[in-house]
């Protein structure tokens, strides 16, 4: 009896120990990409989905929110931003860029999606794996912007599919924040989703509310993307950081 109970106690036992380990090997999670991501003073009424995905993991993991406003995937390396992200030493890399890309192409920061948007993909995952990272893409989520029959004017879809083809590409996660953001939007009709702007007529950027809800969406296809994220996530239910 004692023969054939003992595969499954070594199994428990390695269990617990991979939680144990879980609940106190330092964990750092980088995260980088644009204003709709970034990190914000307290008496801002601006606020980034990177700064709530931290509620949703275990003391051990530290999130480094290195988003800045404006950037591009272009700019972020040319400020040198990508090779300060790359010096934090990070085990995972959370990339959603897409919006400051899709500007007119006199602007410095632009690029396109069907060629040089795509080249820095590329090289965003190749240098995160080379630095021993686990490249992850965001697609960028939609803009508020609402036609005349309800549904929403998608100027960012290119970029969102061509974050997808290069994730199937080089077999990197990609969390589909496009797809979930619009869904989202929809359901709420231009009124309601009024309450996740951080000003009236902003129809990009968000309050606390707005912020919280794009991180929700974040958390709810992250730890599936990226299976070895879930032992890092605290239990169902829990919330203090």
């Amino acid at each position: 009896m004692f023969t054939r109970l003992l595969p499954a106690f070594v199994l428990f036992v390695a269990g617990l120990a991979i939680l144990r380990a879980a609940d106190t090997t330092p964990v750092k999670i980088a995260v980088i990409g644009d204003s709709t991501v970034c990190e914000y003073p307290a008496d801002s009424p601006n606020r980034g989905w990177g700064h709530y995905i931290g509620e949703s993991f275990r003391e051990n993991v530290q999130i480094v929110n290195l988003a800045a406003s404006g950037r591009s995937t272009k700019t972020f390396i040319g400020e040198g931003r990508w090779t300060k992200t790359l010096a934090e030493k990070p085990q995972f890399i959370l990339i959603q860029f897409g919006h400051n890309d899709s500007h007119a192409k006199d602007h410095p920061e632009a690029t396109d999606a069907a060629t040089d948007y795509r080249e820095y993909l590329r090289r965003y995952v190749t240098e995160a794996r080379a630095a021993g990272a686990v490249p992850v893409f965001i697609t960028p989520m939609q803009r508020r912007n609402y036609q005349p029959d309800g549904t929403l004017q998608d100027i960012l879809l290119p970029y969102a599919d061509a974050m997808k083809a290069i994730g199937a590409e080089l077999h990197v996660p990609v969390v589909d924040l496009h797809a979930m953001s619009g869904e989202l939007y929809l359901q709420l009709g231009p009124e309601k989703s009024l309450e996740l702007a951080n000003k009236p007529g902003d129809a990009t950027h968000f309050g606390e509310k707005g912020a919280r809800a794009m991180a929700e969406l974040v958390m709810s296809k992250l730890p599936g993307a990226v299976p070895e994220l879930k032992p890092l996530l605290k239990a169902p239910g829990s919330t203090a950081k």
